[in-house]
């Protein structure tokens, strides 16, 4: 038929000697994949993350411990406060008039009173409390700042002066009003009546009774310096 010798012809190359020949292909191999090499740098990579995550338990755990957990049956003798509240930039002068920076206070525990230059006996009883409860913290002692904030301009009286030196605390002025915008007393007390903790994150977290016991002080600055064991360093103190 017409068609089908058509169709013959069209296949028909010049030059052809018969049958077509086949098409062939060149296969190129290609590069091998390095999966070993693959999963030993995944594996190195996982190593290196549960490294990082041991040494960053201790951390972890003693935030979460002291912070997020806080059991209702928790024993302190000090008042939490919740939330905490952070260092301000407080206005902080020393007794020479130099500026202080206040985010210089951080990175130490802090045991914090507050009171005029004049410093009755209250003052002193405070400040004496301060030295002795440091003390008795042991190896820890040098965890724990003592702070004397002084609320108005007068004059330090020598003998308190000589004392607080010999203590080595920080003493640093500080108008009154900004001070009592960050640590607060309890209901019915001024300013001047309590010891105040604060973090080495800066944060004021603590607030003991005004005449209070130094034994439960003691135990309840024990405590927090052992769950703050693995993050806060020491420092400053002597």
């Amino acid at each position: 038929m017409s068609g089908s010798n058509s169709s013959a012809r069209d296949a028909a190359v010049p030059g052809d000697r018969g049958a077509a020949e086949p098409l062939s292909f060149t296969v190129h191999s290609l590069p091998a994949l390095d999966v070993e090499g693959g999963r030993r740098t995944r594996l190195g990579r996982l190593k290196m993350l549960l490294v990082l995550l041991v040494c960053a338990s201790p951390v972890i755990a003693s935030y979460f411990t002291y912070y997020v957990i806080r059991p209702q049956g928790r024993t302190n003798y000090g008042e939490l406060i919740d939330p905490q509240r952070p260092l301000p930039a407080l206005t902080l002068h020393d007794l020479e008039g130099q500026a202080v920076d206040a985010a210089g206070l951080k990175q130490q525990w802090l045991l914090v009173a507050a009171a005029p230059a004049a410093c009755d006996a209250g003052c002193e009883r405070r400040l004496y409390l301060q030295r002795q409860l440091r003390e008795t913290l042991g190896r820890d002692r040098d965890r724990l700042d003592k702070v004397w904030f002084v609320v108005d301009q007068a004059p330090v009286r020598p003998e308190v002066l000589k004392a607080v030196q010999v203590a080595s605390a920080h003493v640093l002025r500080v108008p009154r009003d900004e001070l009592a915008r960050w640590l607060v007393p309890a209901p019915g007390h001024a300013l001047e009546d309590h010891l105040y903790v604060v973090d080495p994150l800066g944060n004021w977290m603590m607030r003991f009774p005004a005449d209070a016991d130094p034994e439960k002080i003691k135990r309840d600055l024990g405590k927090l310096l052992r769950a703050s064991q693995h993050w806060d360093r020491a420092g400053r103190g002597s």
